[in-house]
This record gives structure tokens, C-alpha cells and sequence, in this order.
């Protein structure tokens, strides 16, 4: 017989999703019933989020400052708090929990006006605008890179959780980091995320093609593309002779880091925790553009471990990127220390501390006593 009903809200992209994905495993494995509030960009994912039902909710991105847009945007997310609200009337949650993104803010608004008990996981080191405009209304918030900062309102309500990391990510944990040298294969992996992938599919083959033979005949990349690049970035290595897989979207990507010797990637947290709990070496460029820069705070945590080394990306020319793959392919006792650095800073307890949160707060327990009894 189930528990209970926990709802989670993640907006519709891997970052806020993939620790979602973690947590409900452990629930179920709990026996909780879970439920998934998103919106129609996680179809993709959903098929195997293990919830008992998706539920699309409608939210809008606060981001234009055009008076027509922004009144727009208020009211597709107000439509989005009353479709929530019915949701969680009809299933009846013990608690819900948000994990970021614009998605989030109709379900846990309406959680709050209802006087459901409500929780909020922030991946990264900055707490984004989702978040932000929640943590004042929720009764507990998780973090997984966030400083703890106790003076604060939301600081004395937040417990440090880590981020939840998915089974497959686990399990690929399991797999001891081996380095290649001499003229042994040199596994590369490279990947961007949905909005940060393009930059690499210009330089990384350039910079490949500016390595010497033997080294390219080392190679053997994993890169993901967007869909419009896929041709292009395949050509580019077909034409150095180089051995490539190229994907907009890889579902075996935890065993594909396993499997690497050097990671090249965005930092955002999901990634940045991905690769610390399997603990493989990796160059982070954190994406320009985020709203908060809150990938370079992410890769920065990393780097303090020793596990990777952060790049803007004003920095890396194709040039740039050679050197460093010169140096790296040729140091595998240099990769074999960035591997255990990037270990020493996993938390593979993520998802269990985070249930374990979720449980209090849905049992209505003290979030002050709940922090006491993780620290006993």
C-alpha cells in the first residue's frame, strides 16, 4: 500500500528534470506515489520518468520587459496556478517539491495557498529566478551547490543536500577511472546542454585538426550536437580521420563518462554533480549567457576540489583548446588526480538525504529539528 502522494514540479529541460528523475526513483522505492508537474518541452523525458502521471501545466518565462508580453506571461502562469490548483485537489499530495524553472511556479503557488507543505531544490551555487521568487513562501529549501548562509531567511531554512544523480549515474559510479597512455585510445567526451552546444561544435574539431596525427589517431569522441550541427560536426572529423559519435541526445550518457578519459562541458549543477559522483576529469565552460552565472559558480566548486579546470569560454580558441588537450593526453598521471579530485566532491546520498527532507516536510516536521537530526 502507498505511503503517500508527493507531487514534483521541474521545468522542462535535463538540468531541472534529472534530479527530479532521482528523487522519485527513491520515493517509489519508498513506496511513495509520485506525480510530475512539467511542461510540454520534458516529452522527451517523460517516458521514463518514473511518475504515476505527468501532469502539463501551463507557466510562461518572466523575462521580456514589454508591458504587452509581461501581462501575457502573468496570465498563462495564473491559468497555470488554477490548473495546478485542481491537480493537486484531485490527487491530494502530502507535499510538493519544486526543482527550478518557470514551470515550478504555478504548482508550488498553488501548493502554498493550499496549505500543502512545499519544498524547493536549487541545483545550483545561484539560486535562480524561480526559486528566488518561491523561497520566501516555502517551508524548507535543498540545496545542492548553494553557500550556506544562516543570517538570511532562506538560509535558515535550507538544507544541504547535493544534488540527486539519476540509477544509471550510480551505477556508472561503480566504474574505477582507468587512464590511457602511450598509444592506447583517448576517449573524449563533449557536450553542451540544450542552449550551449553550438560553441563546441565549432571549436572542437578545429582544434582536433590541429593536433598531430598520432595523437588523432588517439580519439575517440563523443559529442553532442544540436540536430542543424550534427552533419557538419561529423564531416569535420570524417575528414581528420578521427572515430566520432555525434547525437543531439545521448540516454546512455551516464555510461558514456564512465567511459571517458577527459570530459569537455558546460557546468551546469546537474552536469558539474554528474561528473564529480562518477568522477571523471573535465574542462568546464561555463555557458556566457546564463541569467545568473551560475555555471561558472558551479564549475568553481568543482576546480576548488581539484577535479576539473574552469575556462571561460572568451578564452578558448581552437588554438587554446589544442594546448590543452596536448598536455592532458599526455599527463594521463595528471587526469588519474583530477579524477579523484572530482570524486572527493560527489555526493552519491543526494537523492536519499533530499527523500529524507521531503518526508519531513510532508510529515509536517520541523525543519530546524530536521537539520539537527542530519547533523547528530
Amino acid at each position: 500500500m502507498a505511503r503517500g502522494v508527493i507531487l514534483l514540479a521541474a521545468g522542462g529541460t535535463g538540468g531541472h528534470l534529472f534530479p527530479a528523475e532521482a528523487l522519485a526513483h527513491e520515493l517509489n522505492e519508498r513506496g511513495w506515489t509520485v506525480h510530475l508537474a512539467t511542461d510540454d518541452r520534458a516529452e522527451r523525458f517523460a517516458a521514463r520518468f518514473p511518475a504515476a502521471a505527468i501532469h502539463p501545466i501551463q507557466s510562461a518565462t518572466m523575462g521580456s520587459k514589454n508591458p504587452f508580453a509581461m501581462l501575457g506571461a502573468f496570465w498563462k502562469i495564473w491559468r497555470g496556478v488554477r490548473q495546478a490548483s485542481a491537480t493537486i485537489a484531485r490527487i491530494k499530495p502530502d507535499a510538493v517539491v519544486g526543482f527550478g524553472g518557470y514551470p515550478t511556479l504555478p504548482p508550488l503557488y498553488a501548493a502554498t495557498r493550499r496549505k500543502v507543505p512545499t519544498l524547493i531544490h536549487e541545483q545550483n551555487a545561484v539560486m535562480g529566478r524561480a526559486n528566488r521568487a518561491l523561497a520566501g513562501r516555502v517551508d524548507a529549501i535543498a540545496g545542492g551547490f548553494l553557500p550556506h548562509d544562516e543570517s538570511s531567511a532562506a538560509g535558515a531554512k535550507t538544507v544541504t543536500t547535493g544534488n540527486p544523480v539519476r540509477p544509471p549515474v550510480l551505477e556508472a559510479a561503480k566504474t574505477p577511472y582507468a587512464a590511457s597512455s602511450g598509444e592506447q585510445p583517448f576517449r573524449l567526451l563533449v557536450f553542451g546542454g540544450s542552449q550551449g552546444a553550438q560553441f563546441f561544435s565549432d571549436a572542437v574539431p578545429a582544434a582536433v585538426a590541429m593536433l598531430s596525427e598520432v595523437q588523432r589517431k588517439r580519439l575517440v569522441i563523443t559529442q553532442q550536437a544540436r540536430a542543424d550541427d550534427v552533419a557538419r560536426v561529423k564531416a569535420a572529423y570524417a575528414a581528420l580521420g578521427v572515430a566520432v559519435e555525434v547525437s543531439p541526445f545521448f540516454t546512455d550518457m551516464a555510461q558514456r563518462m564512465a567511459a571517458a578519459h577527459l570530459v569537455i562541458s558546460r557546468s551546469g549543477a546537474s552536469t558539474v554533480s554528474e561528473i564529480a559522483v562518477i568522477g571523471r576529469p573535465a574542462l568546464l565552460v561555463p555557458y556566457p549567457y546564463a541569467l545568473d552565472h551560475d555555471q561558472a559558480a558551479n564549475a568553481a566548486a568543482l576546480a576548488a576540489a581539484g577535479g576539473g579546470e574552469v575556462h571561460p569560454q572568451s578564452s578558448l580558441s581552437p588554438e587554446r583548446i589544442a594546448t590543452l588537450l596536448r598536455g592532458l593526453m599526455d599527463s594521463p598521471e595528471r587526469l588519474v588526480a583530477m579524477a579523484a579530485g572530482a570524486k572527493s566532491a560527489g555526493r552519491p546520498n543526494a537523492a536519499r538525504l533530499l527523500a529524507d527532507l521531503t518526508e519531513a516536510i510532508a510529515s509536517k516536521k520541523n525543519i530546524s529539528d530536521f537539520r539537527k537530526g542530519t547533523h547528530a
